[in-house]
């Protein structure tokens, strides 16, 4: 006897046409319904509106609602999955072929795919309980000829140690032993390891015992003597529906960074690596949760949520689903679309996925789900909570001037018909087009300067003019064909200026030089602050001011210099709004070098929050910062001591040029952000870090 657990009456509406339905439509759909490999809860609502459509008139409305949420039922994926490719130097070779860079982001993707490769390697643990040795020895010697770890026990009590030093995927048990039966181990897995595989094997079977231990959770109910192929197929059929229903909880990536840098293309890498469709949905400036989730099947224009239709058109259960600009979902009257994805990316909810329109759950565990996102800092707190946030950093020069090379230069010129081997393009003329026409964290307008002087070459090419078209590309020839360069540094100075500082921030998109001015006139003791500032900058500017008026004779300054003057801090480009906790120390320096009449050094800028008392806060997007600084040939760069940690992992090539200089309070880098005075020579500034003198108890 081979017992199992069925679904009888919603598969027999499947499989049974009604009295009153004509072999037609309904008759079609009904064996696509069947052959969909639904799961019990949608057999049975898709067999009720069977048989409602059946006896409904095909002209009222309600017939074509039904007839499309059961055509929608039969297209979705509810068993069909693609197998993974778990080669992990095939996925190495992959993610270098295609992206240049990004170290650390290829590293954790490697990491997440071991992990998935060595469970999946893992050999099935089989726990065979029976209280005659002979039976023991004997399904042990089968399981392990099939390549299951196999352990064994006399009776239940004995197999719940086992259990409890090792949990097994499958317990093969007898029915009837002592101490402790079949029925009884049964109830007891249940309750402490639900996740378990349960096969009874008896040699008393009855029907009665047999509905007793499939009500009370047992996967399969056999019967002395054991057929060992049928034993095969059902430890098989357990191991394989467990792998289902439990899948692997992973963690859910998150690529955030600037626009440019790989986040979309690094997906659909690991997509291809794993031989998984790859599907990306777009969240920016979603305001409809129903988008995600669908709309209520109550009338004729209802339609299902993003998530399931694209599901739909990929065919596969198991996809590597990217939801792209995270960061930029709405909120407004009609609901929130991020507490759909709390759902949608927590492995404990995400298995029985319920769509307003479809109404029964949806399986997406088997989604490889990956976000994208510029800032994270935008995303609410439980949604974050679920994601690994895995970050892009921006790009050096020397890695600008390699993916040029090897990615840019061939796909422009293959895509306007040029001859790769035609043209020789010196590095000089790559740096000129990387530093005077574009300046950015990524690569987007770096492709698009490539694009337009290959289309300025094609038409060179074309114009029939003998030698129009150079046979080397340098510095000179990328400006007569590119025009005059497009980036200004402003970020260096022609020279150093009193009360003027160079600040640098963190952006979405990427590192940026902001210069900090000051000046004073007569007034009445007033701070005026302009250039579009935020609440935390103008909070810095206060502290920076309330710190140099208390430490006003350490600085060499009268008392009561603010009493019958105004100060005002202004940041240029105030058309554009500029808020963050990074530039307090930025403006102390600013308005030392203004009240001293220091100038300060035009060729060195800094960044890290202060507190009241002077000390230098640490701050985040150091790489970032670091670029800005390098892009725009400054050649000294003023950090925390706290962020030594962040320095220490920049790579040689993020350093090259710059002189670092780790600072603790504000008094510390006076001198070296100012002028020195004129008995004092200036400190050098070359490549490497260096620590300024330490002060006070904090450790660095």
């Amino acid at each position: 006897m081979f017992f199992r657990k069925t679904t009888q009456p919603a598969e027999a509406a499947l499989a049974e046409p009604h009295k009153l339905e004509d072999e037609g439509v309904l008759a079609s759909l009904r064996r696509r319904l069947k052959a969909a490999g639904m799961s019990e809860a949608a057999r049975k609502a898709a067999a009720v509106e069977l048989e409602r459509l059946a006896k409904m008139d095909a002209s009222l409305p309600e017939y074509a609602i039904g007839m499309g949420w059961l055509e929608f039922m039969a297209g979705l994926p509810w068993s069909k999955s693609t197998v993974d490719d778990l080669d992990l130097a095939r996925a190495e070779a992959i993610l270098d072929a295609r992206h240049h860079g990004l170290a650390q982001v290829k590293e954790r993707i490697l990491e997440h795919l071991a992990a998935k490769t060595l469970r999946e390697r893992r050999s099935a643990r089989v726990l065979v309980v029976d209280d005659e040795a002979i039976a023991r020895e004997n399904l042990a010697h089968v399981f392990k000829k099939d390549g299951y770890a196999v352990t064994a026990a006399e009776d239940g009590l004995e197999a719940l140690d086992r259990l409890a030093e090792a949990p097994a995927d499958v317990v093969v048990s007898d029915l009837k032993m002592s101490r402790m039966d079949g029925q009884e181990l049964l109830t007891a897995i249940r309750a402490r390891h639900p996740q378990t595989g349960v096969i009874l094997v008896t040699g008393y079977a009855t029907v009665d015992s047999a509905v007793k231990a499939l009500k009370s959770g047992a996967d399969h109910y056999l019967s002395k003597p054991v057929d060992l192929d049928e034993m095969r197929r059902a430890v098989a059929e357990v191991l394989d529906k467990r792998r289902t229903l439990a899948p692997a909880r992973g963690s859910v990536l998150c690529f955030a960074g600037p626009p440019g840098t790989g986040k979309t293309s690094i997906g659909q890498a690991v997509a291809d690596a794993l031989g998984r469709v790859f599907v990306r949905l777009s969240l920016a400036g979603m305001r409809d949760e129903a988008e995600l989730r669908g709309h209520r099947r109550t009338y004729v224009g209802a339609m299902p949520g993003r998530i399931l239709k694209e599901l739909a058109r990929a065919g596969y259960r198991n996809p590597v689903f990217m939801l792209d600009e995270v960061d930029k979902i709405g909120q407004d009257f009609r609901g929130d679309p991020a507490s759909v994805l709390l759902e949608v990316l927590d492995p404990e909810q995400n298995a029985a996925f319920v769509d307003n329109y479809l109404e029964v759950p949806f399986d997406l565990s088997g989604c490889m789900f990956v976000a994208t996102a510029n800032l994270v800092d935008r995303l609410p707190g439980p949604l974050l909570d679920r994601l690994e946030v895995l970050p892009f950093q921006s790009y050096t020069e020397r890695e600008k001037r390699e993916i040029t090379r090897r990615f840019f230069l061939p796909r422009q010129f293959a895509a306007c018909g040029l001859p790769p081997e035609g043209l020789k393009v010196t590095d000089q003329a790559l740096e000129t087009i990387i530093r005077d026409y574009t300046r950015e964290a990524g690569l987007r307008n770096l492709e698009r300067e490539i694009a337009r002087l290959a289309r300025r070459l094609a038409r060179l090419t074309l114009s029939g003019q003998a030698g129009a078209v150079p046979a080397h590309l340098t510095p000179e020839t990328v400006a007569a064909l590119l025009g005059p360069p497009r980036v200004s540094r402003e970020g260096l100075q022609d020279k150093s200026r009193v009360g003027v500082t160079t600040g640098l921030v963190w952006s979405e998109a990427g590192g940026e030089i902001v210069l900090v001015e000051t000046t004073r006139m007569p007034g009445t003791g007033r701070l005026i602050l302009t250039g579009s500032l935020g609440e935390v900058l103008r909070e810095s500017a206060q502290t920076a001011l309330s710190y140099v008026r208390s430490h006003a004779a350490a600085l060499g300054l009268p008392e009561n210099f603010f009493a019958a003057a105004d100060i005002h801090v202004h940041i240029p480009a105030g058309a554009v709004p500029k808020d963050g906790p990074s530039a307090g120390a930025t403006i102390a320096l600013a308005l030392v070098s203004l009240l001293t009449g220091r100038p300060a050094r035009a060729d060195t800028a800094m960044s890290g929050e202060m507190s009241l008392s002077g000390r230098i806060l640490p701050v985040s997007g150091i790489r970032e910062k670091v670029l800005a600084a390098a892009r725009a040939g400054l050649t000294q760069v003023v950090l925390p001591r706290r962020n030594e940690r962040d320095v220490a992992e920049l790579t040689p090539d993020a350093l090259e040029g710059l002189h670092i200089v780790l600072a603790d309070e504000v008094a510390d880098v006076v001198e070296t952000v100012l002028e020195p005075a004129a008995d004092k020579g200036r400190p050098p500034a070359g490549r490497g870090v260096a620590p300024a003198p330490h002060k006070g108890d904090d450790p660095p």
